[in-house]
């Protein structure tokens, strides 16, 4: 069995990752994070998940070009009403919608040459993933990130695979009454609101 060369220190002082340069809100709620490994956004139903995901690639999309495989809900009124509110059309160069593509048909896609950077995947539990097979996927495509949004148990991730993404992942999303609640190895930490009038309504009478 061939054994991985050892880096020196010289190696990891000139290893340069690739930073994707977040600024205002982004940069206070994520830092300015790495375009690899893996993201984690989870909230209950109706708490504005998938409108904070489809706002996030949006801006993931001004840096790269980004992917949303909708396996859950697949093209609907309410997800096209989702994507005009957010004028995702402003992006519309770098941001493709998957109806429902399944994981082996997503892994020949991001094969491919000039695939994007960015894969959002709505849902996990969608995916029937294992963990092994999670850490593969991230492996096979280390220079992509992969932004999973996920069913929620009280406060945490649904399911132990989603528990142990949350444990894994770079940056950790936590949605509830339209704000965004970030954990991030990449600085940040600033609440996001998703929704103004949603988040007050909420939040006051809470």
């Amino acid at each position: 069995m061939k054994i991985k060369r050892a880096l020196s220190v010289a190696d990891v002082e000139a290893f340069s990752p690739h930073i994707l340069s977040f600024e205002g809100k982004w940069k206070e709620s994520i830092g300015c994070p790495e375009l690899t490994g893996s993201w984690i956004v989870w909230g209950g139903s109706v708490n504005g998940k998938t409108r904070f995901s489809l706002q996030l690639a949006k801006y993931l999309a001004t840096f790269k070009r980004v992917a949303y495989n909708s396996l859950e809900e697949g093209l609907s009124q309410s997800i096209k009403k989702a994507i005009e509110e957010v004028r995702m059309k402003d992006v519309s160069g770098k941001f493709i919608f998957l109806d429902k593509e399944p994981l082996p048909e997503l892994k020949e896609r991001l094969r491919r040459r000039k695939s994007p950077e960015v894969v959002f995947i709505d849902s996990l539990q969608y995916t029937g993933l294992n963990y092994t097979e999670y850490k593969r996927l991230k492996e096979e495509f280390r220079h992509k990130l992969f932004v999973f949004i996920s069913h929620a148990d009280g406060r945490e991730p649904k399911g132990n695979v989603g528990k142990a993404i949350k444990y894994d992942a770079n940056v950790k999303i936590y949605v509830e009454g339209y704000k965004a609640f970030p954990q991030s190895r990449y600085g940040g930490g600033s609440h996001y609101i998703i929704w103004d009038k949603g988040a007050t309504e909420y939040w006051d009478f809470k």
